[in-house]
């Protein structure tokens, strides 16, 4: 395991060298600020469910608990709580159907990765009329479920963006009230120390930040990629796309 160092410290020792998924680094000074205000999960895909929670196991002691099946778009996945009102989702082929509807990539990914990631809007509506204004193509609000193993059934909307840039931009979602927010008993004992999206154009990228009202701080690297970095009771857990 590395020695603690920050991570501002480690986004300069690193820079370009971001290139493969690193499985551990250290955040231990890491602020509240580095995750988004009103980030809602980060979901890390792979071509098999046990190999992605075999990974977060093994460098966290925190083993993900199976969410269900997502019906008609080809998916299921195990969830990882990271705190409140924040998890972490593990996604991969439903052997049971034939075609993905949302992340067709994780058919060939043999090393988990992450894929993308969510924010919770406090009005859904108004992000799309604000979407509108600005002249961003998107998707939605749609509506979504999952069968959880216990037999209840998870509801929400989302709204995805006609280009989400490979998963850099979130996409929006709305529970219904009536769901229970898969934070709250999915396993627990982890933190999300910090959330990052770094790109070729910072300046760029954050301007397309404020543009579909989303506060996030945009780092500098070699390409646009996605960096989280994940504590558990045994161990810590760095991911990237």
């Amino acid at each position: 395991m590395s020695q603690p160092h920050s991570r501002r410290i480690f986004l300069a020792l690193t820079g370009a060298a971001l290139a493969a998924p690193s499985l551990s680094w250290a955040a231990d000074d890491a602020e509240e600020d580095d995750v988004p205000a009103l980030l809602d999960h980060i979901i890390l895909g792979c071509n098999d469910l046990d190999l992605g929670m075999d990974l977060v196991e093994q460098n966290t002691g925190v083993r993900p608990a199976i969410g269900g099946v997502h019906p008609g778009r080809g998916t299921r996945n195990a969830l990882l709580s990271l705190g409140e009102r924040r998890y972490l989702e593990v996604i991969a082929p439903d052997p049971a159907q034939q075609k993905i509807v949302h992340f067709p990539q994780i058919r060939q990914m043999k090393e988990p990765r992450l894929i993308g990631w969510a924010v919770h809007p406090p009005d859904i509506a108004a992000t799309a009329k604000l979407l509108r204004d600005n002249q961003i193509a998107f998707q939605g609000p749609d509506g979504g479920s999952r069968k959880r193993p216990d037999g209840r059934v998870l509801n929400w909307k989302t709204i995805n963006l006609a280009d989400d840039r490979h998963g850099i931009l979130p996409f929006f979602i709305e529970w219904s009230a009536d769901s229970v927010h898969p934070s709250k008993d999915a396993p627990k004992k982890c933190d999300l120390d910090y959330f990052t999206v770094m790109g070729l154009d910072p300046a760029e990228l954050s301007r397309v930040f404020q543009r579909i009202g989303v506060d996030a701080a945009v780092e500098r690297s070699d390409r646009d990629r996605l960096r989280a970095h994940i504590t558990g009771p045994k161990g810590e857990l760095g991911l990237s796309s």
